[in-house]
């Protein structure tokens, strides 16, 4: 009550203050009051009912399957509500993995399972740069996660039927309906992606395919696929202006086949942010100005972030709504560059400055999260999405025949040839390497100095004057010094690092743009291990060296003794060295203790985990640090 009335206070100031600095101050403050309150009513752990202030070890708990995740090689994954624990209404969703095995079944949203297990902790990722799962779950509201086989559930008769899960039923529905028209493999994921919002049953290869092509956009249904049925919509409905009423008659029967598209493809999270945007959208189409869609825009945006705060971090999120406000601010400019004569011509750079203007508005986003930059993504989206709008068209036309059991096996035959014909095109683009800009790395600071640079070039552009154009080079000074700190920095950067890997040890030197390695990898597996090619962009490093320390190295003034599995050290060696302890030594780790006296003993990820927990309790008991890399992640000592 005391919140709500600290916020009613600060509205009524807003609209009683005239001085405008002091109300846009008073704005801000609301807003971000507003969202701190959001956050924290959205957020599951701060309520008595959160399912882990009732979990104990043998704890008899319910589950309802929310969302099916694509499987990994060994589980299936679903997002689970822990709607009871020891038959006590609680509240919070975990990742469940069920163990594969020929005989299990799939689970379908709304299923309720009862099992017995434990709460475990979503491990963070253990190597510098590396994608952490932990942090990501945690802002899908996701905390821990369960594991389970066939022998330790069971599938309760209970179901509480959502939304979400009729939507599920019916989409199943549909999917076995195509099923009977004999399309082939990627042909019948991409119709799912394109039509129904399901990405799980694309191979790796295909995705890998769109990726390389900027083209991935397109498997995955967003704003991309909304704008064009609202321009679809829009056009087919437009004699309905003509009415009395005939404006509000249109958009409300364009928002009810928006949201009911919304249902078929899976009320998934950037379905319904797509749909909620272009629903502001289309109420802003309808008065034809183009302030009204921007304003439209944000106040969708601000709308979802008011019921689910966390969307604010999630990628498809900052991605949609950066290219739909590029294509409103930059494509105007950009088309004005070149004013086309015939409609062919105009239609062609219409769709070219779309597409620019869009890139332009993700381009620094993208190379922060992605570190890549297709440079064909203009044949690709030129080529595809003129006929996007005809292939939607064409799939629903497919869906709908094929539930009442009449499409034509020569239409599904031309529709699937259709559809192989853009894969095997996004093929051809994904492989012409000259193309694909890999390995680049910006920092967070320099991605947001590069937007800050982004909107005065347009604000310039936009308006002409000497004021923008001081704040534009400003901006673009700003951008080069710290591009040549950040450069600087790195090239004067020294660390030793002990990665993790499971059955290997890698053991790397950072000496400003070299990086000296250790390790026991083959060619072939150092080029494709991820810990160290993402160590290797990010931190911008240019040259990879595999040596040998021979069992020894000197690093920021410390002595690193490495001791492998031949258990030889060399006890000349200065005092208090940090020791490495490598695939599994057959040592008297007290006798090495008394010995040479270390300041810390590491084990990396090739050493038995019985050996590592014996290491560390005879550490234990000598009070000599211990660290393992397999629990606490890369060893970083820093110079």
């Amino acid at each position: 009550m005391k919140t709500i009335l600290f916020l009613s206070l600060i509205a009524i100031s807003i609209l009683l203050l005239k001085n405008k600095i002091l109300r846009t101050t008073l704005a801000l403050m609301l807003f971000f009051f507003i969202g701190v309150i959001s956050i924290y009513f959205n957020d599951d752990r701060n309520y008595d009912s959160f399912y882990k202030h009732h979990f104990k070890e043998s704890s008899t708990i319910v589950l309802k399957i929310d969302k099916v995740l694509k499987p990994g090689e060994f589980y299936r994954k679903y997002y689970a509500k822990i709607i009871n624990v020891d038959k006590k209404i609680t509240r919070g969703t975990v990742l469940l993995n069920v163990k594969k095995d020929s005989t299990s079944t799939f689970f379908n949203v709304d299923d309720q399972l009862l099992l017995n297990t434990s709460l475990k902790e979503i491990n963070p990722p253990l190597n510098p740069h590396q994608f952490n799962y932990k942090l990501y779950l945690v802002k899908q509201g996701v905390y821990h996660q369960l594991f389970t086989d066939k022998n330790q559930y069971l599938k309760t008769n209970k179901s509480t039927v959502t939304l979400v899960g009729l939507s599920a039923r019916f989409r199943s529905k549909i999917e076995e309906a195509i099923k009977k028209y004999h399309f082939k493999e990627n042909e019948l994921s991409v119709i799912n992606a394109l039509l129904l919002g399901q990405r799980q049953d694309i191979s790796k290869e295909l995705i890998r395919d769109y990726q390389r092509a900027g083209a991935v956009h397109i498997l995955a249904i967003s704003g991309l696929h909304i704008g064009i049925i609202l321009i679809i919509l829009n056009f087919l409905f437009k004699p309905i202006e003509r009415l009395k009423q005939g404006k509000t008659i249109k958009v409300i029967i364009i928002l009810i086949l928006l949201w009911m598209f919304a249902f078929i493809a899976g009320l998934s999270a950037s379905v319904v942010r797509a749909v909620t945007m272009f629903m502001f959208v289309a109420i802003g189409m309808s008065y034809k100005k183009k302030k009204i869609t921007v304003f439209s825009v944000i106040t969708s945006m601000l709308l979802l972030l008011l019921f689910k705060p966390l969307f604010l971090f999630d990628v498809g999120f900052q991605l949609s709504y950066l290219a739909v406000l590029g294509i409103l601010s930059i494509q105007p400019q950009l088309y004005k560059a070149y004013k086309p004569r015939f409609f062919l011509d105009r239609k062609a750079w219409e769709l070219f400055s779309v597409s620019v203007a869009a890139q332009i508005a993700v381009l620094p986003l993208s190379i922060y999260y992605f570190q890549q930059f297709p440079g064909l993504f203009l044949v690709s989206n030129l080529v595809i999405i003129p006929f996007l709008g005809a292939i939607l068209i064409g799939g629903f036309l497919v869906i709908i025949l094929s539930l009442l059991n009449i499409l034509p096996q020569l239409i599904a035959d031309f529709y699937g040839l259709i559809i192989s014909v853009m894969n095997s095109f996004i093929s051809w683009v994904s492989h012409q390497e000259q193309f694909l800009f890999k390995e680049i790395s910006i920092s967070f600071l320099l991605m947001l100095i590069w937007y800050v640079s982004i909107v005065f070039g347009i604000s310039f552009f936009k308006e002409k004057s000497y004021k923008k154009l001081v704040y534009f080079l400003v901006s673009i000074f700003l951008l080069q010094g710290v591009y040549l700190f950040e450069n600087s920095n790195k090239k004067h950067k020294k660390e030793l690092i002990v990665f993790h890997k499971n059955k290997h040890s890698v053991i790397g030197k950072r000496l400003g743009d070299n990086f000296f390695l250790e390790c026991n990898l083959d060619s072939l597996q150092l080029i494709k291990d991820n810990s160290i090619n993402s160590y290797k962009v990010s931190e911008g490093v240019h040259k990879i060296e595999k040596i040998s320390f021979k069992n020894y190295t000197n690093f920021a003034n410390k002595d690193i003794l490495l001791v492998d599995s031949l258990g030889v050290y060399n006890v000349a060696t200065k005092k208090k060295p940090i020791v490495v302890l490598q695939f599994s030594p057959k040592i008297n780790l007290t006798r090495l203790i008394k010995t040479i006296k270390p300041s810390q003993i590491i084990a990396d990820g090739s050493s038995y985990k019985s050996y590592v927990s014996f290491w560390e309790e005879t550490c234990k008991e000598l009070q000599i640090p211990f660290y393992y890399t397999g629990k606490n992640g890369a060893y970083v000592l820093k110079y």
